[in-house]
């Protein structure tokens, strides 16, 4: 924030311009926001789109606006036109008295309005210049338009790796399923660069995408491919070659992923807990490579068995037996989720009574700014104007030339 309540946080004091939309970039600068660095939301007069974005068909009917609660709270919002070279100055001001200045803006806009690393940088040389794409700075794609669930989802691989099984279509990703982890990787370079900082005076250009940062998700099976394998197709579930490592359904319809890769240590507590202790002497299971010769038999028989109870008593059993699991979650269970309450992913909103989601890095003896309201269009423009030293004539001036909302 830009007052003085937060100067125990390790961003206290740094100012940060937020000249980004859709999402990425803005929520690494609402991590910056909860360590205490005063955000500053740049957009158009007519508001940034990502606030509509919660209207659009598909998305949860509701009247609050979801998304921009989350990605934009605790932030300051200055709306300017900045195809006019009066905002422009405006932002220049604002960048020479900026230590981080955040867009996602495709390159080609960022010429015409303007706001370039190569317009911006030698403005004030200690700023840290952090930009997102699509995909990357440079080469034959670099002005090309983006969103996660094509630069992320659909070209890194991941798409066509986790259908249900290889005769399924690919599988759509879910709405900002890569923007939030892209933004964590923007929110490191900035950082490491603010660090660099520290010894050398200088702040410079650093920047992320969604193409290198879906690439980095699915770099498991990626480096396998690079290094010469060959990826076998997905088997549906019942065909899996290990049954420890599956999902199952159990008799209220809710599901569980087994994990077990200690199977020496964890293979006879399963047993025991799912009441089949006896088939450790089966000479089909007796050892892991007679578990992987005879998975699909396993699987049938665990399906049988796990359909004999619901969740909860699974859950029970398996967490006694301390056979590693995990639920398949809905997004029903958040609202009732003790454990993500305990470790502060899910913290109380701005309003007291709602819950909302914590960025998810923590430092020891720090609290984070609790989550404030997220701005209207260009709620904090005339204060931010006042804090960058414009008179109060000035800020009519610009509203008159219709810059400034």
């Amino acid at each position: 924030m830009h007052d003085d309540r937060h100067n125990d946080l390790p961003f206290a004091g740094l100012k940060v311009i937020d000249c980004a939309s859709f999402i990425a970039a803005p929520c690494a600068a609402t991590v910056l926001s909860d360590f205490g660095a005063d955000v500053i939301k740049v957009e158009p007069l007519e508001g940034d789109a990502y606030r509509e974005l919660y209207r659009m068909p598909g998305l949860p009917a509701i009247d609050r606006n979801f998304a921009w609660d989350l990605d934009s709270r605790n932030k300051r919002s200055i709306a300017l036109d900045l195809k006019s070279p009066d905002a422009q100055a405006v932002l220049y001001r604002l960048v020479e008295q900026a230590d981080v200045f955040i867009t996602n803006l495709p390159l080609p806009a960022r010429g015409r309005l303007n706001i370039g690393y190569e317009t911006l940088g030698p403005l004030n040389p200690r700023m840290i210049y952090a930009s997102f794409t699509a995909y990357g700075e440079t080469g034959p794609e670099a002005d090309k338009t983006g969103f996660d669930s094509t630069a992320y989802w659909a070209r890194s691989g991941l798409m066509d790796l986790m259908r249900a099984d290889h005769r399924t279509p690919p599988a759509r990703s879910a709405a900002g399923f890569g923007d939030h982890p892209s933004g964590i990787a923007l929110y490191g370079a900035i950082v490491t660069a603010l660090y660099r900082r520290m010894t050398t005076g200088l702040g410079g250009h650093v920047d992320s995408s969604l193409l290198a940062n879906g690439l980095w998700a699915n770099s498991f099976f990626a480096q396998a491919r690079l290094y010469g394998a060959t990826i076998p197709p997905r088997p549906p579930r019942e065909l899996v070659a290990n049954s420890l490592t599956n999902g199952y359904r159990c008799r209220d319809g809710r599901w569980l992923n087994l994990v077990l890769l200690n199977e020496a240590r964890q293979f006879r507590p399963l047993l025991k807990a799912l009441g089949c202790a006896e088939l450790a002497d089966d000479p089909r299971f007796a050892t892991q490579a007679a578990r992987m010769e005879n998975a699909p038999a396993l699987t049938q028989i665990f399906d049988r068995l796990f359909a004999e109870h619901d969740l909860a008593e699974w859950r029970q059993r398996f967490d006694a037996a301390g056979v590693t699991f995990g639920i398949v979650g809905t997004l029903d269970d958040l609202l009732h989720d003790e454990q993500m309450r305990a470790v502060e992913a899910l913290v109380p909103g701005h309003d007291g009574v709602t819950m909302t989601i914590s960025s998810p890095i923590n430092i020891e003896g720090v609290r984070k700014v609790p989550p404030g309201p997220a701005p209207a269009i260009g709620e904090h423009g005339a204060e931010i104007l006042r804090d960058a030293g414009y008179a109060d004539a000035d800020i009519q001036r610009l509203r008159d030339l219709k810059v400034l909302l």
